[in-house]
């Protein structure tokens, strides 16, 4: 009999579970991209499907039931927003899982799982632009010091 199979376990408690997910989830629609091991990516893809298609219908409801999933506004916000409107006309498939070798510490199957269409500059979100006039600052004090 197959009672109480509905979902990978990871060896995880519930709560340590929910948490891993809503992390993820947060992260995957922050960055589009994550590297995971293979069962986290495979446990992710159909959650971040169902968060995109409830994104994709437009009312106070679904926004409480984003929000509520998500614990973050940010995300909800971005979810109605921009993913909503890259794939309206896409009625499923929202994400792919792309296999990327083991890791090298425990051998573990890692994989690459990421949002079709995604924006390139959405990894870059937290990186911090460079300043050229600090730069050039530092460039001539480091010659002044040396000289």
């Amino acid at each position: 009999m197959r009672h109480g199979m509905a979902n990978k376990k990871l060896n995880r408690t519930s709560e340590h579970r929910k948490a891993l997910l809503k992390n993820m989830l947060n992260t995957l629609i922050k960055y589009e991209q994550i590297k995971t091991t293979l069962p986290k990516a495979k446990f992710l893809k159909p959650q971040a499907d169902k968060i995109i298609t409830l994104g994709k219908k437009d009312n106070l409801h679904t926004t409480k039931q984003l929000v509520s999933k998500l614990q973050d506004i940010k995300s909800a916000n971005k979810v109605k927003k921009t993913l909503s409107k890259r794939y309206e006309k896409r009625s499923g498939g929202y994400t792919r899982i792309i296999k990327a070798g083991y890791r090298y510490g425990d051998n573990a199957p890692m994989a690459i799982i990421e949002l079709v269409d995604r924006d390139l500059e959405a990894k870059r979100v937290d990186k911090k632009k460079k300043d050229t006039k600090k730069e050039t600052s530092k460039t001539e004090e480091k010659k002044q010091a040396t000289a």
